[in-house]
């Protein structure tokens, strides 16, 4: 198609030219030191068409001579610059291939090509990536005394170049990455508090405080960065229940005292709050200190909702109120009886009705619950052994040494 339409225009400039020059009879004279020089004027403008041709080709050869010198400074910059491209690929290559040695031997070929070339020091992001890649291929050596002079040299290059913010950014996730690695928590939290706020939310950057906090045994925080993680789907809706889970326990086992426990308390997530089994965590931990009547507080809205709960979330809160019953007033009694009626086959809601009815002196009916949770194996063995010893108590109140005999034997068993 191309050659139809370049056809056409030859044909239409032969016909112009045909009809402009062909009937031209114009004459051009030129006088020059007494002598006179007649040209038709289609010669005329034939020979100023070709000077013109002339003189540009002239102007061209003359600019090509010139420019000789910046067009071979320029391949020559060109060809150090192909070859500082080639080092680099190849350092990438052989990291990424576990040649850490070599990778980091490409890695300074590429920045010394950089170095010796004044047209390329300016290319900031190169040499930072040059860098990152000799820290990278430094630490996987346990080579720590060139990577961190390879990282500080990356973070002061990106420093100096705003369009390199984001090879910073890169190097300070690597540095807190590394630093992780080394067990060093404080040097990675310092590394990602300097990140700006939205490279501080991002996931990558997330998961590696939620490390550094657990590392440096910051359970509070690390929850809060978990419920960050989580609400970015940062885990799977399972693996962010366990692990918010997990820390609140550590939250509250982190806990001295009653004080700071109730202060760890009222500092969780109200979701962290509304789990069942955070809420047996540390009502368990208070009442073992003593705190019963502020355990059963915390307990009292799970046992006033049993039937929408878990069989796994009932036993915990049972449980736990076996530890809490210290102090147990009657109004936990209609609750109690509730609970065993609807749930009273299940070995750990019978214990712990069992050991609050006892704490209510309520004999009778403690000890049908006690003596069938004792013979359950599915209770664990700490609390057949407490059901045990409060069936031995109950038969030594009631005069009963034989039974009560009987009793602390089972529990003897069970130590």
């Amino acid at each position: 198609m191309r050659a139809v339409i370049w056809f056409v225009l030859l044909f239409v400039v032969a016909v112009v030219a045909a009809t402009t020059l062909g009937g031209n009879d114009g004459l051009v004279s030129i006088y020059w030191a007494g002598q006179r020089l007649d040209l038709s004027l289609n010669l005329f403008l034939i020979l100023l068409a070709a000077l013109c041709a002339l003189l540009v080709v002239v102007f061209n050869a003359i600019n090509a001579l010139v420019g000789l010198p910046r067009r071979a400074r320029e391949w020559r910059v060109s060809r150090r610059d192909r070859a500082a491209q080639a080092a680099l690929r190849e350092a990438l290559a052989q990291y990424f291939g576990g040649r850490y040695s070599r990778a980091q031997k490409a890695a300074q070929r590429a920045l010394t090509i950089q170095a010796d070339t004044p047209e390329l020091v300016h290319d900031h992001e190169f040499g930072v990536l040059g860098h990152l890649l000799c820290a990278g291929s430094a630490h996987r050596l346990q080579d720590r005394a060139a990577r961190d002079r390879a990282i500080e040299q990356a973070l002061e290059l990106s420093r100096q170049n705003p369009p390199a913010r984001a090879a910073e950014e890169g190097a300070r996730l690597l540095a807190a990455e590394w630093a992780l690695d080394d067990r060093d928590a404080e040097r990675a939290l310092e590394l990602l508090g300097a990140l700006p706020t939205g490279v501080a939310r991002r996931t990558h950057a997330l998961r590696l405080r939620l490390q550094a906090t657990r590392l440096g045994r910051q359970p509070q925080e690390a929850l809060k960065t978990a419920r960050l993680l989580a609400k970015h789907q940062g885990f799977s809706k399972e693996a962010a229940q366990g692990l918010l889970r997990s820390l609140a326990f550590e939250s509250l086992d982190g806990a001295r005292d009653v004080d700071q426990l109730r202060r760890v308390w009222l500092q969780l997530d109200a979701l962290d709050r509304r789990d069942a089994f955070v809420a047996a965590r540390a009502a368990t931990r208070a009442a073992r200190w003593g705190a019963g009547d502020e355990a059963r507080g915390w307990l009292r809205p799970f046992w006033d909702r049993l039937p929408e709960l878990s069989a796994d979330e009932r036993a915990a809160l049972a449980l736990a109120l076996a530890e809490a019953t210290q102090g147990l007033g009657v109004e936990w009694l209609p609750r109690l009886e509730a609970a065993a009626q609807a749930h009273g086959r299940e070995p750990a809601m019978g214990y712990a009705v069992g050991i609050a009815l006892a704490e209510r002196q309520l004999w009778g009916k403690a000890r049908r619950l006690l003596e069938d949770a004792a013979a359950d194996p599915a209770l664990q063995a700490a609390a057949r052994r407490k059901a045990w010893l409060t069936l031995a108590r109950i038969a030594a109140e009631e005069g009963d040494a034989e039974r009560a005999a009987r009793a602390y034997e089972s529990a003897a068993t069970l130590a």
